[in-house]
């Protein structure tokens, strides 16, 4: 198996084989927080008007829409696990749209299959590439709005490879790290409408979901993302 960690919505573009992209802080931190909520399906989209113009097509759609980490006007929620993580979504289908994340994943356009991750459900990922056991394995982490460098998607990125190799890192101590390098934006006290605290520690609960989140076409050919095992 090769492993190969790649960086950004340029390395989303040239990954290859089985592919994971990364969005710790924090698309898909909450989508794991929505599957295990009971959500059906999610639908990413990389444009908002697109993801506009699925809720008008499907009103009982819930929509999820950040930009410059803030909830997009006329999205029910932004990008953030602290206001769902007590939502009931049981059956509901989500429209996800984000500056990271969701890029990452509408760009992995040579990828053989897809799974999303974060730290939340990183060694479930990594025991389903390592069932799957796939000859190249693409690690991408997002970053920040796809540009720039994120400590916590690299981290969590080398993490997996960590599991997969049969390696070590210290995990305590870089993840504690974050709060003053990375995820330092989350303790600013005027930016707590778009980056709650609450959110920090939600998105750095190592290995909580016991599910890869994984890439799949819908029944008209639009990507979703699911969780896996479903039950």
């Amino acid at each position: 198996m090769k492993i190969q960690i790649l960086e950004l919505i340029e390395g989303a573009k040239k990954a290859q084989g089985l592919t994971v992209v990364i969005d710790v802080f924090r698309a898909y931190s909450l989508e794991g927080y929505m599957l295990q909520g009971g959500a059906d399906r999610i639908y990413p989209i990389g444009d908002m008007e697109d993801a506009f113009a699925m809720k008008r097509e499907h009103p009982d759609y819930i929509l999820i829409g950040e930009r410059g980490g803030a909830r997009v006007e006329g999205c029910e929620f932004g990008n953030s696990p602290s206001q769902v993580k007590e939502v009931d979504f049981t059956g509901r289908r989500i429209i996800h749209s984000t500056s990271a994340g969701t890029q990452g994943m509408v760009n992995a356009v040579h990828a053989d299959e897809i799974l999303a991750a974060a730290l939340t459900n990183a060694r479930a990922t990594a025991e389903y590439i390592r069932r799957k056991d796939p000859e190249i394995v693409s690690i991408v982490a997002m970053g920040n709005a796809g540009i720039r460098t994120a400590k916590e998607d690299v981290l969590c990125a080398e993490y997996i490879r960590s599991i997969l190799e049969g390696t070590k890192i210290d995990m305590e101590t870089r993840t504690k790290a974050l709060q003053y390098d990375g995820g330092d934006h989350f303790f600013d006290p005027l930016r707590q409408n778009i980056y709650p605290t609450e959110d920090f520690w939600l998105c750095i609960r190592r290995d909580i979901f016991d599910f890869a989140i994984c890439a799949k076409k819908d029944e008209e050919g639009k990507l979703i993302t699911v969780k896996y095992p479903m039950a």
